[in-house]
């Protein structure tokens, strides 16, 4: 299967979402389709073996709409948006120039007989005509059994212009009934105007609420300068590269792909992709990242990944994917979304017919007006809006911040959290151990080489301090290594010229060496079978911003918890510099996924929060998971909330920024469907018995008003 993130084009509601959604998702071979209204995009999974990307664009085409499949989908659906932003603007200015004329003549001359309404039906064709994308859009839905906001714009306005073409053709057949003839020309061309303005707003918003991946997209350089066989550079598009390549960096220029230095050095700025303020020195082997700026020296690179294999576009293709998910609220927004137009028809229809009754048809002007008024202030538009305009900012701008949110479930989750639960080697601490007391005994140097072999294949933060130690000092790991074994949260094991040697913590020491008094209050202990041979305390030291992270935390109400398999004394002062009350120490990968549902089964909802492998027990059985990381690791595809550098502040930050994006789509979801269940009365009449009655121009700037309101107050994020 493959996931895919394609543009869609000529979206105009949440219906049109719904009709593209739903036309995609039930073509052979599609597993899922979710349509983001408000980044306008189709996130796809698919067998590429039973249906095609050309399938699915033939396929929405035929509903109406169309897919950006091209090679560059980015630019070319930018740049299809920017043409139909600039059209739109003309569109909205045009309508305005004519609209204005006819609603100040319509106050001055509304009898169809004399030659000013001739006038007015006049200037109204031309807004008629700049306003036909409703009709057409709204013909195209017909067409398909459908009916979406343009439905309600064509009808609307048709409606109002025919009835007002056949009063101006033939106003005797009114007076014949012993009816005043009414025209309704500013009220055509002021819904045309009202909305096309609405829309027009609408889009420039939108273009807002996706800033912050297009500054994301913008960090990477369309070029770069390859180095071929003879040494001679030469600029080239960044598709061009393939692994192998290699390219030249200069000062002050951006880094182009992902790569390995092959000659020279520098200082780089990986601030961008990170967070770390500070630079960061490279050598040849070191490994460099797209994006990232290079400070000081030239370099040339052994380009690794290029394009969309690069982890700045692994990030970028992450956030448009969490963008486009769908939170669990949506689920209802979506069921209303399909009935919505076609029951707004029907309660028009209905306004137009209880007034008829009640008032008789003396009053069919108003009966005319409220039914039409019904049928424009109705707007799906801000209910389809109302949750992914939020998300789309919101996960946009917790990337801004280093913040990478897998999609809408963890965040509508991670509002919920009230328990977060923290490894402590890499998380609280720096990951990075330094040996600060040791106790050797006699055979010690004989068999260093052996304890530096063993402790090079861990992967433990605090057996690679060790190593790294003994190399300093000067020993070489032992070659006739052999059966070596990780005792995951104990030690290593490993045998040696057929001797069997392990090091690991106290309770593996103490399994091992059963009746030998061990030395209290080291991290490490090395033997074999039969003596102790070395000791070690190994600390780690608390990260400058772990207590200030965990008072923000007990601030936001959340209790926290530390989880270690390291010995009660080394728990117990860490918990206290880092300002924690509840702690544990000792604990396996199996432990920790115990406590995490242990708090589960006590009604919390928890955060686990670690490195993304060691932890992924825990993880996986967490309300939400949390990798600390720094922006190359696994964590990115496995955790659903990934904190790009090693600041625990992000964690906080995390659960404010999804308590104020959840915060906003509520505020949305009321408003819309506030604004909905409020207004379509009024329009319908109901306040009409104490003299107000809303008029379809009132309606049309009230219906625009709306969608806007909503993406401005999700504008309210960033």
């Amino acid at each position: 299967m493959e996931k895919q993130v394609i543009p869609v084009l000529e979206m105009s509601c949440a219906v049109c979402a719904a009709t593209v959604e739903k036309t995609v998702r039930e073509m052979p071979g599609v597993a899922e389709a979710t349509v983001n209204f408000a980044a306008n995009t189709l996130q796809v999974v698919y067998d590429p073996k039973k249906i095609s990307l050309k399938e699915m664009q033939a396929a929405v085409q035929a509903a109406g709409y169309d897919l950006v499949i091209s090679d560059n989908a980015e630019a070319d659906a930018a740049d299809a948006e920017h043409r139909h932003y600039v059209d739109m603007k003309r569109r909205t200015l045009g309508a305005w120039l004519f609209g204005v004329p006819v609603m100040v003549l319509s106050m001055l001359f509304h009898e169809p007989s004399t030659i000013w309404v001739w006038i007015l039906m006049l200037l109204t064709l031309p807004v008629l005509y700049l306003g036909r994308s409703f009709y057409i859009s709204g013909w195209k839905a017909a067409r398909q059994g459908r009916a979406n906001m343009d439905t309600l714009v064509m009808l609307s306005t048709s409606v109002s212009f025919l009835f007002s073409l056949f009063s101006t053709i033939y106003p005797q057949f009114w007076v014949s009934l012993g009816l005043v003839p009414h025209v309704y020309y500013e009220a055509v061309a002021m819904i045309i105007a009202f909305v096309l303005t609405g829309k027009l707003l609408e889009a420039r918003a939108k273009q807002s609420t996706s800033a912050s991946i297009r500054s994301l997209m913008g960090l990477q350089p369309k070029t770069a300068r390859l180095v071929d066989e003879n040494g001679e550079e030469r600029d080239v598009p960044i598709g061009m590269l393939r692994p192998g390549n290699r390219v030249s960096v200069r000062p002050g220029e951006k880094i182009p792909v992902d790569g390995v230095l092959l000659e020279g050095s520098s200082y780089v700025d990986e601030s961008m992709i990170s967070g770390e303020s500070e630079a960061v020195a490279k050598q040849p082997g070191d490994r460099v990242l797209a994006g990232t700026l290079n400070q000081r020296g030239a370099f040339v690179l052994d380009v690794q990944a290029s394009g969309a294999d690069t982890v700045l576009s692994r990030m970028v293709r992450m956030v448009r994917e969490a963008q486009g998910s769908k939170a669990p609220v949506q689920g209802i927004v979506d069921k209303v979304a399909a009935i919505f137009v076609p029951v707004v028809i029907g309660i028009s229809i209905l306004t137009f017919v209880v007034w008829i009754v009640v008032a008789g048809w003396g009053m069919f002007p108003y009966a005319l007006l409220s039914a039409v008024s019904v049928l424009v202030i109705a707007c799906p538009c801000a209910l389809g809006l109302a949750t992914p305009t939020a998300l789309t900012v919101g996960i946009g701008k917790g990337a801004q911040q280093h913040i990478l949110i897998k999609d809408a479930f963890a965040l509508e989750n991670m509002c919920r959290v009230n328990a977060v639960v923290l490894d402590k080697t890499g998380t609280l601490t720096e990951g990075a151990p330094q040996v600060v007391g040791e106790k050797l005994y006699p055979d010690f140097d004989r068999y260093a080489p052996v304890l530096l072999a063993a402790e090079m294949k861990s992967e433990h933060p605090l057996a690679l301090s060790l190593a790294e130690n003994l190399r300093q000092r000067g020993y070489k790991p032992a070659e006739q290594v052999a059966d070596f074994e990780s005792l995951t949260g104990r030690g290593v094991v490993c045998t040696c010229e057929g001797i069997p040697f392990w090091a690991g913590n106290q309770a593996l020491a103490e399994e091992r060496l059963k009746g030998v008094e061990l030395p209290e209050g080291y991290t490490i202990y090395f033997g074999n079978d039969r003596e102790l041979l070395a000791a070690f305390e190994v600390k780690d030291a608390l990260k400058a911003t772990s207590r200030e992270a965990v008072e923000q935390l007990k601030r936001c109400g959340i209790e926290v918890y530390m989880l270690t398999g390291d010995k009660e004394s080394t728990a117990a002062e860490v918990a206290r510099a880092a300002g924690i009350e509840h702690y544990r120490w000792g604990v396996l990968p199996d432990d920790k996924e115990r406590f995490v549902a242990e708090l589960q089964k006590a009604g919390k909802c928890v955060a686990m929060v670690g490195d993304g492998i060691n932890d992924s027990q825990a993880l996986a059985r967490a309300d939400v998971s949390v990798a600390m990381g720094k922006g190359t690791d696994v964590a990115m595809d496995v955790a659903m909330v990934t904190l790009m550098n090693s600041d625990l502040l992000l964690l906080p930050r995390a659960v404010t920024l999804s308590r104020k994006t959840v915060r906003i789509i509520r505020e949305n979801l009321f408003w819309a469907f506030g604004y909905n269940v409020v207004c379509i009365p009024v329009a319908a009449g109901v306040l009409y018995p104490i003299g107000i009655l809303l008029t379809p121009m009132w309606a049309s700037a009230a219906m625009a008003f709306s969608s806007v309101s909503v993406i401005l107050n999700s504008l309210r994020l960033r």
